[in-house]
């Protein structure tokens, strides 16, 4: 076989990838996050020693706000997404981290994970997060959490619904991320003053 033959493998090789291939689509504008309005002191220490505990999972969320993206109601049954407005990383772990700040803040309790509560979980909370996105008819930002707690100790399981709406001027994704926040810090607000000290 001719020697230039069995080069040209190699060289075919490297030649397309760059040219003809991108595996990353076109980075959003902007990526939305939230931000709790109550969280722990930087350089304090909670201590499970002296403090209670409890152990938060992240909530279990339908597949329309499973995904990164801003889901706008439209009407009874059909949903939409918002152009251009995209979450940081998947709605539940921002809502789960901004619970965890907010229940430590508010009731000086130590949270913990899954994976950190093996030797004391204490309370247990749990629950879903049922709505996270724009009610169009209304103009408004809704977070709905319906949360399921066992208190320290208890063999038994607390069921509550908690709900919070804030009006939204626009559906756009800044607009959108703004109010969502503000009703996410309202919910975890009314979660932890129910989880209690």
């Amino acid at each position: 076989m001719p020697r230039h033959l069995t080069r040209l493998p190699l060289l075919f090789v490297f030649l397309p990838l760059g040219a003809c291939i991108s595996l990353t689509g076109k980075p959003p504008a902007m990526l939305l996050t939230l931000m709790p309005s109550a969280s722990p002191a930087v350089g304090a220490t909670l201590d499970s020693k002296t403090a209670k505990t409890i152990t938060l999972q992240v909530p279990v969320v339908p597949a329309a706000i499973a995904g990164p993206r801003v889901p706008v109601m439209t009407g009874a049954t059909t949903i939409a997404y918002i152009k251009g407005a995209v979450w940081s990383e998947p709605p539940a772990r921002l809502f789960a981290r901004l619970m965890a700040d907010t229940v430590a803040a508010r009731t000086g309790r130590v949270v913990l994970s899954n994976q950190q509560s093996f030797a004391d979980p204490g309370a247990r909370l749990s629950g879903e997060l049922r709505t996270f996105g724009i009610d169009a008819a209304r103009s408004q930002a809704v977070v709905v959490f319906e949360g399921t707690l066992v208190r320290d100790g208890a063999k038994t399981f607390e069921k509550r619904r908690f709900e919070a709406r804030e009006p939204i001027g626009a559906i756009a994704p800044e607009s959108a991320g703004t109010a969502l926040n503000q009703a996410a810090n309202r919910v975890a607000a009314e979660v932890a003053d129910w989880v209690g000290r």
